[in-house]
């Protein structure tokens, strides 16, 4: 698929975020393609996962885009969505449709600015889908400057200085959507099909849900704390 096919085919729908931490029960490549095919059966439109072994089993089993990512902690940035240049190489051998990183304004490993990578990264995979993780208005003016294909409002509330923002974050999703004149994805504390149904609302082109969905041990939580 080029470009605009892969956009429209996620066009007003809900892409499901399958992922889990080597610190989580569900931690497995191949319970990640099971819950991918899950999402897929209830009507996901595509896919968001971390890890190229992840992602690899998941396009095994499922035939729906994917967003990729690749969390890695390095001891010189906080940032750990898809940080250096090993971990675009590691994603661009399984092939994910999109690849998504941090785009906030936090230097990377060794100091380098989002600008700096992004110039690189774009060099080297010109034909390559990307999307901008950010977490304030701001940053998505300089990720639309950057070159970069989508905007999410993923980081919104994680980053020191939006830190308290309430969630999910209509009010950047609906400033991204008014003035950048771009696809917006929605994500970030999306719980209730009530919530996805006002971010879609707002005009955002779609939105990701993984918690709410992938998540059981916060979701059994949740009720927990609801009685």
């Amino acid at each position: 698929m080029d470009k605009s096919e892969i956009l429209k085919k996620i066009q007003h729908g809900l892409i499901v975020s399958c992922q889990a931490l080597s610190t989580e029960p569900l931690y497995s490549s191949f319970i990640m393609g099971r819950m991918a095919f899950a999402a897929y059966q209830g009507g996901a439109v595509a896919i968001r996962a971390n890890t190229p072994s992840d992602i690899k089993e998941i396009k095994k089993a499922v035939d729906l885009p994917v967003i990729g990512l690749y969390k890695v902690e390095y001891d010189d940035s906080q940032v750990y969505i898809t940080p250096t240049m090993k971990e675009i190489d590691e994603l661009m051998e399984v092939g994910p449709e999109i690849i998504a990183m941090d785009a906030t304004n936090r230097l990377r490993p060794n100091q380098q600015t989002l600008a700096e990578f992004f110039k690189e990264v774009k060099a080297k995979y010109p034909n390559q889908m990307f999307m901008a993780d950010t977490s304030c208005y701001e940053e998505g003016v300089t990720a639309k400057e950057l070159g970069f294909d989508i905007i999410g409002t993923t980081m919104a509330g994680y980053t020191e200085y939006t830190k308290g923002t309430k969630l999910p974050n209509y009010d950047l999703m609906k400033r991204y959507v008014d003035t950048l004149n771009m696809p917006v994805i929605a994500e970030g504390g999306i719980w209730t099909p009530e919530q996805l149904k006002a971010a879609l609302d707002l005009g955002v082109w779609c939105a990701v849900v993984g918690t709410a969905i992938t998540r059981p041990q916060n979701i059994t939580e949740r009720f927990v704390k609801g009685i």
